[in-house]
């Protein structure tokens, strides 16, 4: 029997990954993929569950594939799966909510995924699912979600890249050991667990045989990568680190970088707890190191920074930032902040203000807090009125864009090293593929290859290279 799957893939670059993970394994299991779900035997929605924007796509997502197989006839055996983060998170509670979905997944059922298709079909033959492997939130047998996930992905974990030929992203850890107030994370995906760096220097090494020349290293907490695997003295979440103890992101990065080949290597979601003058000094020495540093703030208030539990001050992140700019040259720094969290005053949002125009990123966003079952600000009190949370939100953004304006202008003139992203398009050491800017280029230039070039303009968020 030919079983062809459809996947449709939402949210962040790690749920991209086990989108990536979840195919690998069809594939391997000699499955067809198609692209269009009107031809899949069994179609996958793998979800985002992170604030409330990302879960009302996954349930939209999810309730218009039930209302497209309802509405065809040629797709009345079609079964849905629904896996990620909308379903580990609500384990308990979706299989009464969504009596049309054929299973629900979770993380830890990424690699049995097949025997799980194998097992709602009907195969002959399909491989049997022991009891650990089966329910386990509930007693709905369309229930295939373990609680407190312990998969992690290793470099021979079978993987069907949906990402361009030139650049990837590589997972280096999963889960979080943060407790921040806002944030759901650590409840769907664990604790954290981090990959050897063996592991990762081999998927990195293979990756770039293959010709990729953008590796993006990603996790919840990607400073935070070995630290749980010390044997002796192993740091609370707020403490920096020190390598001699063990692997850390600093020995990862020295090992990449001794990998042959021309490429750049790019760090997302990094946690300025675990920053340390050591991590500072292996990006500025290891050329192949992007000088773009991915790290979210949230705020910068101390108010705010305690009730978020975000185990920093603002002292130390100002003093951080300072190291940064200070020790690694031509640094990019991107960040993120959240404005309307429960009780932030105005003076809080003004000191916001205060911190992005003396710190001046060079790639910032702004999200309005979002009100999240299950964490802690849910239930504490001081909850602003959404009209406040819009008003601070745009204030927030218009100081942005205005700094991005002119930090844009500031590299006219500027000779940059660019990655060609698509016919006309690049992006800077400074722009991480689709959250950051671009640059319009000549279309005569090879995709994804490097190239060398004079900024001549700028247009909102992107540079425009001179002719």
């Amino acid at each position: 029997m030919s079983i062809t799957v459809g996947l449709i893939s939402l949210g962040c670059a790690k749920n991209l990954i086990d989108s990536e993970v979840m195919l690998g394994h069809l594939a391997q299991a000699g499955m067809a993929l198609t692209p269009d779900p009107e031809l899949a035997d069994v179609l996958i929605v793998n979800t985002c569950s992170f604030i409330d924007i990302a879960k009302q796509e996954s349930i939209d997502a999810v309730f218009g594939a039930v209302k497209d197989r309802s509405a065809d006839p040629d797709r009345a055996r079609q079964k849905i799966i629904v896996a990620g983060c909308l379903s580990q998170r609500f384990a308990k509670e979706l299989p009464g909510i969504m009596p049309e979905v054929d299973a629900f997944i979770g993380i830890d059922q990424l690699p049995k995924i097949a025997p799980i298709i194998h097992n709602l079909l009907g195969t002959k033959n399909a491989p049997v699912l022991t009891k650990s492997e089966g329910p386990a939130a509930t007693d709905d047998p369309r229930d295939y979600v373990t609680l407190k996930p312990q998969f992690v992905p290793d470099y021979t974990t079978p993987r069907f890249r949906l990402t361009p030929d030139h650049f990837a992203y590589v997972k280096i850890a999963e889960g979080c050991n943060h407790t921040c107030s806002f944030c759901v994370i650590p409840q769907i995906r664990g604790r954290h667990r981090s990959r050897s760096q063996d592991s990762v220097v081999r998927e990195v090494e293979a990756l770039v045989t293959s010709g990729v020349r953008e590796i993006n290293l990603i996790s919840q907490d990607t400073t935070y990568f070995g630290m749980d695997q010390w044997t002796v003295g192993r740091p609370k979440p707020s403490s920096p680190v020190d390598s001699s103890k063990g692997e850390s992101l600093s020995t990862l990065l020295r090992a990449i970088n001794q990998i042959p080949g021309e490429f750049w290597v790019r760090l997302l979601y990094t946690h300025p707890a675990h920053w340390s003058d050591e991590l500072i000094e292996t990006i500025a020495a290891c050329d192949k190191v992007a000088k773009y540093v991915d790290i979210p703030l949230q705020h910068i208030s101390e108010r705010m920074l305690t009730a978020m539990q975000r185990v920093t001050s603002g002292a130390s992140i100002r003093d951080l930032l300072r190291r940064m700019r200070a020790g690694i040259p031509g640094l990019g720094i991107r960040t993120t902040f959240i404005v309307g969290f429960p009780g932030e005053t105005e003076a809080d949002f003004q000191e916001l203000l205060d911190f992005m125009e003396d710190f001046r990123f060079e790639r910032a966003g702004v999200f309005q807090y979002s009100k999240e079952e299950g964490t802690r600000a849910y239930q504490m009190a001081g909850h602003l009125h959404h009209m406040t949370r819009r008003s601070r939100w745009s204030r927030a953004m218009a100081t942005l864009q205005r700094i991005a304006g002119e930090t844009n202008q500031a590299q006219v003139g500027k000779s940059v090293r660019v990655l060609v992203e698509s016919p006309g398009i690049a992006r800077t050491a400074w722009d991480a593929p689709e959250i950051d800017g671009s640059v319009h280029v000549d279309e005569a230039l090879p995709v994804g290859q490097f190239a060398t070039l004079t900024i001549g303009a700028w247009s909102g968020y992107d540079l425009i290279a001179a002719h």
